[in-house]
């Protein structure tokens, strides 16, 4: 069974991220979607908030399981009998920081490879950064984010959104 890892934050979940889970999907039998703790960001959602968000917006695609997990990304590969790592691209930018971490993690674990996949054009502009902030704003997040995320945002900035 060739399974790969979808690490992130997904701090939240938006659109840009499912396109990559459906087209990462159909690459391997099954695909992990692994929550990590970023010790140098704040969460605006818990740890549970996040998988619970990305089980319900991932719910269409058969072959994902979504997990949390805290340390090194090989050693949670390797526990896990993955042997890819998928990380999703938005811009040249992107490309740059994930190709340093993708040659040290064939440094330190050279049984498992890195998969790019670029964004659809349509999400390229979208992060979570971006989307917490419009959010936190009131802003309109249409077509950004799955409605179950959009809700979980308004409700979290709540008086942002009252009429």
């Amino acid at each position: 069974m060739k399974i790969g890892i979808c690490p992130g934050s997904f701090d939240p979940v938006t659109n840009g991220h499912i396109d990559i889970f459906e087209r990462s999907s159909k690459l391997v039998d099954k695909l992990i979607i692994a929550v990590f703790e970023n010790p140098s960001k704040k969460p605006l959602f818990t740890m549970e908030e996040r998988e619970d968000m990305l089980r319900e917006t991932t719910r269409h695609i058969p072959n994902i399981e979504v997990a949390s997990f805290h340390g090194l990304l090989n050693e949670y590969a390797i526990e896990h009998g993955a042997t890819i790592i998928v990380r999703g691209l938005r811009a040249l930018s992107d490309f740059e920081y994930e190709f340093q971490r993708a040659l040290l993690m064939k440094k330190v674990e050279p049984d498992i490879e890195t998969v790019f996949i670029m964004t659809s054009t349509k999400y390229s502009f979208i992060s979570s950064t971006g989307i917490r902030e419009l959010a936190c704003f009131g802003g309109k997040l249409d077509d950004m984010v799955p409605a179950y995320v959009e809700q979980k945002l308004k409700e979290k900035f709540k008086d942002k959104y009252q009429a």
